[in-house]
């Protein structure tokens, strides 16, 4: 059982500047407490958005021109901090698909992996580019191409990167870990039969 590949993203783009903007700035600790992750496309970067609000500004997130967005922009060492799943999952719920950076966490980086959310990385001055373009242009739209690691942006095509692993999985449909699991299920139940501490729970398998 694999999941769909995914290889060509496409839509307008949303940009957040600024270097380490950390998982508890794209979905807030407070959400952490829900049993389900419904909802919390509402609620990303939320203190943010009210930081932003008091100041007499709008952040992108809340900007109508950048309403139904589908790549996310931003800088160095995003998606920083905790651990928690729920920061992908906000953004994934929020409607974005892709992400371009200079620089990510290696475990968001791995969540995003597991949403089918590609995290392309690029040079400093290329993303500023690309940031400077999506703020000129709110209804500009990117193509990006998994396979070719490839950004289409106007008439301009950019290099992007992607490492291999993830490259692989996306094009082979194999990077939704459950779905792997769930395919591979007997061996699953053989493996934890045959592990000593798992006895006591064999009624499981």
């Amino acid at each position: 059982m694999k999941s769909a590949i995914i290889d060509q993203i496409s839509g307008t783009g949303v940009p957040v500047r600024g270097n380490d903007i950390d998982t508890d700035r794209i979905i807030p600790a407070r959400f952490l407490k829900r049993v389900t992750f419904d909802g919390l496309g509402a609620h990303a970067f939320e203190d943010d958005i009210a930081a932003v609000a008091a100041k007499g500004g709008r952040h992108p997130f809340r900007d109508d021109k950048y309403s139904g967005a589908a790549v996310l922009v931003s800088n160095s060492n995003f998606g920083c901090g905790s651990s928690r799943e729920h920061a992908p999952q906000a953004l994934n719920r929020f409607g974005i698909r892709a992400i371009i950076a200079e620089s990510y966490s290696e475990i968001f980086f791995g969540n995003c992996v597991s949403l089918g959310i590609p995290c392309f990385s690029v040079s400093h001055d290329v993303a500023d580019y690309i940031l400077s373009s999506i703020e000129e242009n709110s209804s500009m739209v990117l193509e990006i191409s998994v396979e070719n690691e490839a950004l289409k942006i106007g008439d301009e095509v950019i290099a992007v990167s992607l490492p291999k692993g993830a490259k692989g999985q996306f094009l082979d449909g194999t990077w939704n870990a459950r779905a792997q699991l769930l395919a591979n299920l007997e061996k699953v139940r053989i493996m934890a039969k045959s592990i000593p501490y798992f006895s006591e729970y064999q009624s499981l398998f």
